[in-house]
């Protein structure tokens, strides 16, 4: 089992000396990937419901913060060394698709080939209007024509496309990126997030908290991936080929935490509880589990990360 990290640039984390304690701590301590979330502006009224808390408020709602994902993985690459780098997720109707692809390609050039393609739809009405997107009721069709471009242009000598949301003859695009196969994770937990896995990704990168599809439980997620299996069948392509990354949007507790229902909830509890908890995911078809450690301060953060990476990565 691999694990990774999810960060938000904000707070501590949204200069150069936090974020870049808690990437470079991250490289040394083993950890497998580090994914940055991608906002770019927040509208100060947002109707719509963030899909992976209890309340439906997101997180930094409160104050806006963030830093540029594609900027803030560019700064990561110079200071880091083995450490997957990762948008957690991207989402692709925000940028036009050759900007995307290009900036994308950057990140991978610029880190030697260490770039993960999370990518993903959005979930914020809101944000879509202010940044020139398209419209948001389209952002499903959109996102699956810019991922076609994104692998045209990485991957292809003389790339060319026509289509009602991208076009482009014969361009020269480079430097290409390192990797010959630039990986893509699919994000997003509903029927349509797998099939576009099935069509385009390289793994599927559901979260665990969604209300409507949660995947808190190895039997929840197994059945998840049973899904995408289907999904990949239908779609011609071997589910062998895919694999599956779980984002857990709980944070890691070691002092066990009570559900309603009186179970207990998962990554709550001692080091050997944590162990038995990503052993059993593990059995369920997980890959790698991408955890959140941030806390609001940034030395209680690399406590986090410490911790976990003892217990967790260099244990037995």
């Amino acid at each position: 089992m691999r694990f990774g990290i999810h960060i938000g640039a904000r707070g501590a984390l949204a200069g150069p000396a936090g974020l870049g304690a808690v990437a470079r701590a991250a490289d040394a301590l083993g950890y497998a990937s580090i994914g940055i979330p991608d906002r770019l502006v927040l509208p100060r009224a947002v109707a719509t419901r963030y899909p992976y808390t209890d309340d439906g408020v997101w997180v930094g709602a409160q104050t806006g913060e963030c830093l540029d994902v594609i900027g803030a993985l560019c700064y990561l690459a110079g200071i880091t060394a083995r450490v997957k780098l990762l948008p957690s997720v991207l989402v692709v109707p925000y940028r036009p698709a050759v900007v995307a692809a290009k900036m994308l390609a950057t990140v991978d050039v610029l880190s030697a080939g260490r770039l993960i393609a999370g990518v993903g739809v959005g979930w914020m009405a809101e944000e879509y209007a202010p940044l020139g997107a398209p419209p948001f009721t389209r952002r499903g069709a959109v996102t699956d024509a810019y991922l076609a471009a994104m692998r045209a242009l990485w991957e292809e000598e003389a790339p060319s496309l026509a289509g009602r949301d991208v076009t482009f003859q014969e361009l020269l695009f480079r430097p290409k990126p390192v990797q010959p196969r630039v990986p893509i994770w699919v994000g997003g937990e509903s029927d349509a997030a797998l099939r576009r896995t099935a069509r385009f990704g390289d793994a599927w990168y559901p979260a665990s908290h969604n209300h409507e599809s949660p995947l808190d439980t190895p039997e929840r997620l197994a059945a998840g991936i049973a899904r995408l299996r289907a999904a990949a069948e239908a779609a011609g392509r071997d589910p062998a080929e895919l694999a599956t990354v779980l984002l857990w949007f709980k944070p890691i507790e070691w002092e066990p935490k009570r559900l309603p229902d009186g179970t207990r909830q998962r990554f709550t509890g001692d080091a050997a509880t944590l162990r038995a908890d990503a052993a059993a995911f593990a059995e369920a078809g997980a890959d790698e589990i991408i955890v959140v450690l941030q806390a609001p301060g940034l030395a209680e953060t690399t406590e986090r990360l410490h911790r976990f990476a003892a217990d967790l990565i260099a244990a037995p």
